[in-house]
């Protein structure tokens, strides 16, 4: 593809969850594997401007992925250095990109900015008409700081940025851990081990009333480099599938797949989070043509198969 001929490509988080899945998508795109740069942490720690500087030389394009991110336990447990590690980087790789002349910047948020108690579908309009659920509040705020840094760059400097919004992402390559995985991957998990030892419940947080949308990482990633091609302007733009889905839901397309036959318990005392969460996704389609393609249990079902086959390595 044109755009990309030619060019050098820092990937920030390629060694990641989604970074693999862009590095793919570029590589698909015969982007030469020399032209695509993945720093190493801790070799390169973008807290430090100075790493920054020397990863954005001779860079055309930045995507930056790399984040301090995690479940609902992981953010309460670092409300602090989710806020500051989250800021640093992308602020320090701004100024790095704007020093260093690279063409273009994509920056990747979370709908973890919107509002508690913004009108769902969340539309872009909506992202400071409140504050952010409590729990989640340092690193949505993190996350939309960086959007507002970019809009001030881009009127000063003249440098190129886009600002896009994903939804919940799963797939193979997920976090499994237990301490700080998101839901699909800490559900899978959990499953899976009943289901090897033979248990006779399940226990899972809330009343499974909540409501989230999903999408696959590989579908994520296709969306990032759509936009990347197409989108010029500093506004903030949904990426998602539109479909909501209650996480009750969820735990049903899990425990079949898995073929687990006992008893689901529902842990009323945890929290379920935000009541609801979607997102309004025409704009993404109307800017670059982005509309994700993996249906959600097909997509389950490929997660749960990466991660029994990385048991069973």
């Amino acid at each position: 593809m044109d755009f990309w001929n030619k060019k050098r490509i820092l990937v920030t988080g390629g060694a990641g969850f989604l970074g693999k899945a862009v590095v793919a998508g570029l590589l698909k795109r015969e982007v030469l594997k020399e032209n695509i740069i993945v720093p190493n942490y801790p070799e390169y720690d973008l807290r430090h401007f100075e790493h920054c500087s020397e990863l954005t030389k001779n860079i055309d394009i930045v995507i930056h992925l790399a984040a301090k991110v995690g479940g609902i336990l992981f953010n309460k447990k670092f409300p602090g250095s989710m806020m500051y590690d989250n800021i640093m980087m992308g602020f320090n790789l701004l100024e790095a990109s704007r020093i260093n002349n690279v063409k273009k910047v994509v920056l990747l948020g979370t709908t973890c900015s919107y509002p508690e108690n913004a009108p769902v579908p969340f539309k872009e309009e909506d992202l400071w008409n409140g504050y952010p659920a409590e729990v989640t509040a340092p690193y949505g705020i993190a996350k939309k700081t960086l959007l507002e840094l970019a809009k001030g760059y881009e009127k000063e400097y003249g440098l190129n940025s886009i600002f896009l919004l994903p939804v919940n992402l799963y797939g193979p390559n997920d976090n499994f851990c237990k301490d700080d995985a998101h839901v699909i991957p800490a559900l899978i998990q959990r499953f899976i081990e009943a289901v090897k030892t033979n248990k006779e419940e399940v226990i899972v947080w809330g009343s499974g009333n909540a409501t989230r949308e999903f999408l696959f990482v590989e579908d994520a990633a296709e969306g990032i480099l759509k936009a990347a091609e197409k989108l010029n302007e500093i506004i903030p733009v949904n990426l998602g599938t539109g479909i909501e889905t209650s996480i009750r839901e969820i735990v049903d397309i899990i425990a079949d797949l898995t073929h687990f036959k006992g008893k689901i318990v529902w842990d009323y005392d945890k929290p379920d989070g935000t009541p609801r969460r979607s997102l309004d996704i025409s704009k993404a389609l109307e800017k670059f043509g982005f509309k994700a393609n993996k249906p959600l249990d097909k997509g389950i079902f490929e997660t749960i198969e990466y991660f029994e086959n990385y048991l069973n390595k």
